[in-house]
């Protein structure tokens, strides 16, 4: 039931992603001058999308199919890269990072939620493995160094440990006697029980009795236990008991065919390339000798001699092989060595000319502008930038036509794999393993023949000898230090910290239903924690996942949250590490203070942080209070910090990261007014402003947030009751951050308030008082900030 639901879900994405293709073919090809129908064809394709990609993980991620979850991961990947592609679209369109699509939510028929950002699962378990090692090691190192969970005692006089002791030990004896004295009352007791029921004779009616109150009780209990599971059954508060026997049922055999097809997966595979190299090995060795042998005579009878064998480089036996005559073949080798002669010849040539040509155009320095002819800009209208994502879609969604639409599984009970479809992979690998025997075999006969027929000697082995000297001398010269040692090291200093493990869904905020309605009076609205937590997934969690969203999608080096102490910004950067198992590196101005002094120490600390984060990527190199490294004036306090050390050089290091390296540098701030805002600007491509809670996320009647108010209570072992009026709470908290609200809950939750809870419920007024005693964000600073 679960598999064919799961691939009805894919056919359905699959046919939803035809019919988008089509639509870009049509639509975004032709330019379009109206900047409000643009951005409405965009959001409408950006909501499709996102429904595509929801659909295709969850079948990626519930499928056991090893050639289905082939083609649905390229096809997935080629979606996720197009959706940031029509991001990057719409904020270029509306200069803004946040949008409001109510209107076109409304005209689907959707909900905001639909709109949330899926985080792929396979970001995690394809390598959990490694991520579960890498933790081991972590803690490891931690532990060695002395480093991991340091526990502060409080400092104790002597006299005050010995009156310690004996409270502690007096009370332990007077609990020990108290029991003693219980066991004994209760042994009298007892014998004196014996004695009367010995004397009178043991009363039939009062067993009775007894057993009718036990069993009476039991009886009443279930009959009102399946009176309310019947009401709620009634009212659609809760599933029938059979259909929840069969989801249960259908999770764990989910698991165990998920764990059973993994293990099935591996071995069928090399069970049918054994098969493969066993039964047609010898038959494909021997075929693709006779074909080069053949080759070697055709071109001896028509060039009049053996030709060179082509390199590894150049294919092999492959170039040879290839639909084309001995001569073609010939002329090809030749004409490759000519045009690379052509190209230094032509290089040389360039350089000369460019630098005469920059001698005769550098212009005199008389201090007159020179009038230049204006450029006419013809304003054709909005047109689709090129994309790099199209392709793979197409090509995923041509496959999926052409095997699987229709295919017939009718055969397949299991679900797990096309034994078919593995035979002609793996009969590419064998061909190709053969291959590169045949050549080396091949090879020498070809040196043996031009031996014997033309007397030639090839210098090939003393090239190569040549080319290992000079090899091994350039490996003897450079000294590298092992990716393990510089790893130890960065944790021993503390620059590559341990993650906490904060899911995104845990930063939990209300969508903002105001947002449209305030534009269209000009007024730019605060955005909402849900917009903040989809820019986190689209920016920061998507490309870093996945290593073909992030060579191919608009490329993201730098990402910068800022808003007032503790609206959750260190959260969502540990939100990153943990949704994507990435690295995670602190460079916090306070985190390096002492460490690698000087500027040759602190190029030698980013080498290392940067060899390290490109190694083991993904990695988050975080940078907290980032405002101070661009601070206008250094305060006296801070002068010995030396906060501004990484100024100059961090644009540097960036600048080397390439498209292949899922490295994000995430900076937090709460006082990005205080930079100069030229470099700061320069270096964070992306600034997310991350605004108090609105009172929707504050409530939060459904909510399972750590931050909200009915939830921070109940983890700190608060009970809720009718006197706690926790929508009185959440308007009386305007203004108060997360952090607020999780201090104000904490500070009236102690040890001896929580013993009190059973007689003495909680009061709204308890954490008014608490909440007064700390500073708001007041307008002028939510001002400042926007």
């Amino acid at each position: 039931f679960s598999l064919s639901t799961y691939n009805k879900m894919w056919t359905d994405a699959q046919k939803d992603l035809d019919i988008q293709l089509r639509r870009e073919r049509e639509e975004f090809l032709q330019p379009e001058k109206d900047r409000v129908k643009v951005f409405k064809m965009l959001a409408a394709s950006y909501i499709k999308y996102m429904q595509i990609f929801r659909n295709l993980e969850t079948a990626h991620d519930q499928l056991i199919h090893r050639q289905k979850r082939t083609v649905i991961r390229q096809v997935l990947d080629g979606v996720i890269g197009r959706i940031l592609e029509m991001k990057k679209e719409m904020v270029e369109l509306e200069n803004s990072e946040f949008h409001y699509i109510d209107n076109i939510l409304e005209d689907l028929k959707l909900l905001p939620e639909d709109m949330e950002v899926p985080i792929p699962r396979y970001f995690i378990k394809e390598k959990l493995e490694v991520l579960q090692q890498r933790e081991k090691i972590l803690d490891q190192i931690l532990l060695n160094a002395g480093l991991q969970t340091e526990k502060h005692v409080k400092a104790m006089t002597f006299e005050e440990a010995i009156k310690t002791i004996q409270v502690a030990e007096r009370a332990r004896q007077g609990r020990r006697r108290a029991a003693f004295m219980k066991q004994i009352y209760l042994e009298e007791k007892r014998e004196r029980q014996t004695k009367l029921q010995v004397q009178m004779g043991p009363n039939l009616d009062d067993a009775t009795t007894c057993i009718q109150k036990v069993w009476r009780g039991y009886i009443q209990r279930k009959k009102t236990e399946k009176m309310r599971e019947e009401e709620m059954i009634f009212l659609g508060m809760s599933l029938p008991p059979h259909l929840k026997a069969i989801s249960i049922s259908q999770m764990h055999a989910g698991q165990i065919n998920a764990l059973q097809g993994e293990i099935q997966e591996r071995h069928e595979e090399v069970f049918i390339k054994d098969k493969l190299r066993e039964t047609e090995g010898l038959n494909i060795k021997e075929t693709l000798q006779d074909q080069i042998g053949q080759c070697f005579i055709e071109c001896r009878h028509i060039i009049g001699k053996f030709p060179d064998y082509p390199t590894e480089e150049a294919g092999g036996s492959m170039a040879i092989l290839s639909q084309k005559t001995p001569e073609q073949v010939a002329a090809e080798l030749a004409a490759k060595k000519d045009m690379a002669l052509q190209k230094k010849a032509q290089k040389g040539k360039k350089e000369q000319e460019g630098k005469e040509k920059m001698k005769e155009k550098k212009p005199q320095k008389t201090g007159k502008k020179v009038n230049l002819p204006a450029v006419k800009t013809v304003q054709e209208g909005w047109k689709m930038a090129p994309s790099n994502f199209l392709s793979i879609m197409e090509e995923g969604n041509s496959q999926y036509k052409a095997v699987w639409q229709n295919r017939d599984e009718g055969w397949d009970f299991l679900q797990d794999h096309d034994p078919e479809l593995i035979k002609e992979e793996k009969r590419e690998e064998v061909e190709e393993e053969i291959r590169v025997q045949v050549d080396e075999l091949m090879q020498r006969k070809l040196e043996n023949l031009k031996l014997a027929v033309d007397g030639e000697k090839s210098n090939k082995q003393k090239k190569g000898r040549k080319s290992e000297k000079v090899r091994a001398a350039s490996l003897m010269s450079l000294v590298h230090r092992t990716i393990d040692s510089l790893y130890r090291e960065l944790v021993e200093e503390r620059l590559l910290i341990k993650a906490k493990t904060v899911n995104l869904s845990d930063y939990v905020g209300k969508y903002s239903y105001l947002g449209t309605t305030l534009r269209q009076v000009d007024i730019e609205p605060m955005p909402s924690l849900a917009d903040v937590r989809q820019l986190i997934a689209l920016y920061g969690i998507l490309p870093l996942g996945s290593q073909t969203v992030h060579e191919k999608a608009p490329l993201v080096k730098a990402l910068l949250l800022a808003g007032p102490a503790g609206v959750g910004k260190k959260m969502l950067v540990h939100a990153i590490c943990t949704e994507t198992g990435a690295n995670l590196f602190n460079l916090s101005a306070s985190n390096i203070v002492g460490k690698y002094p000087g500027k040759n120490g602190l190029q030698m600390m980013l080498h290392m942080v940067f060899k390290v984060a490109k190694q083991l990527q993904p990695s988050v190199v975080w940078i907290g209070d980032t405002e101070k490294i661009f601070s206008k004036a250094v305060p006296k306090a801070e002068e010995e910090m030396n906060a501004k050390r990484l100024e100059k050089i961090l644009p540097k290091f960036l600048k080397a990261l390439k498209a292949q390296d899922r490295v994000l540098l995430v900076g937090t701030t709460n006082r990005p007014f205080d930079a100069n805002l030229k470099p700061f600007c320069k270096v964070y491509q992306k600034i997310i402003l991350i605004p108090r809670p609105d009172y929707a996320s504050r409530f939060g009647k459904y909510f399972k947030s750590s931050l909200l108010w009915k939830h921070i209570i109940l983890q700190n072992g608060g009970a809720i009751t009718n006197l706690l009026n926790i929508s009185c709470l959440a308007k009386v908290s305007d203004g108060f951050t997360q952090g607020h609200i999780v201090q104000a809950v904490q500070a009236v939750l102690s040890e001896l308030r929580l013993l009190q809870m059973t007689r003495k419920p909680l009061r709204t007024a308890e954490f008014m008082t608490s909440l007064a005693r700390q500073d708001p964000v007041y307008k002028e600073e939510e001002e400042t900030f926007k």
